[in-house]
């Protein structure tokens, strides 16, 4: 099983991925973002600094899927990640434009091709207001200047990307609003079974409801 969160910044991809980790016995590969030289210079101005932030972190995590993935996969494995391929594309088309938009695209075709795909993308998704609660509980550095408007685009646009009309890998989408899967145990046991409902991972219960305590 190669699982793989999706969901725009601060909705809880990394928390969900090493919670789920155990009831899996899975490996887990995180995103490494912190490397990335010129990332704390974009969020101070993004369009100074979009290409070779994007670019940056194109290479990287093509370096990481390409070297890590098919090596937990072809020891059967099973495998949780906070992020996809195809995510660095959907921040493309949000910073950049023009010819630097068009080389990106080339380039990651290119690349692309040799990513392996997941089973299941679990799409979390949460209302823009809730996403700034939880990039203000974090507490990144880089992070603390974060603009409303920038995170409110990169939610619609994650919820446009993963919606009914993706083309990849089969999606599951989990509205995480009223959900705190670190402090009530059962709010992450009902994502662990939807998850098993959905791959068809016994055990399973063939219904749970979402939002009670």
């Amino acid at each position: 099983m190669y699982l793989a969160i999706e969901g725009a910044i601060g909705v809880g991809k990394t928390t969900l991925a090493r919670l789920l980790q155990p009831y899996f016995q899975s490996e887990v590969l995180l995103e490494v973002f912190e490397e990335n030289p010129f990332l704390s210079s974009f969020y101070a101005d993004r369009e100074r600094y979009a290409f070779q932030t994007q670019m940056f972190f194109l290479l990287s995590r093509y370096r990481q899927q390409v070297q890590s993935i098919p090596n937990i996969i072809s020891r059967d494995d099973n495998l949780i990640t906070d992020y996809t391929f195809e995510k660095d594309a959907l921040f493309a088309r949000t910073n950049l434009s023009g010819d630097e938009l068009q080389m990106y695209y080339r380039v990651h075709e290119a690349l692309a091709e040799k990513v392996p795909q997941p089973d299941l993308i679990v799409f979390l998704r949460a209302d823009t207001e809730v996403l700034m609660q939880r990039i203000a509980l974090r507490d990144r550095p880089y992070e603390r200047e974060m603009d409303r408007d920038y995170i409110d685009l990169i939610n619609r646009t994650y919820d446009e990307f993963f919606g009914e009309q993706h083309q990849g890998a089969k999606v599951l989408v989990i509205d995480t609003n009223e959900l705190d899967l670190v402090r009530k145990p059962n709010h992450l046991k009902l994502v662990e079974n939807r998850l098993r409902q959905t791959l068809r991972l016994t055990p399973f219960q063939p219904e749970l409801p979402f939002g009670n305590d």
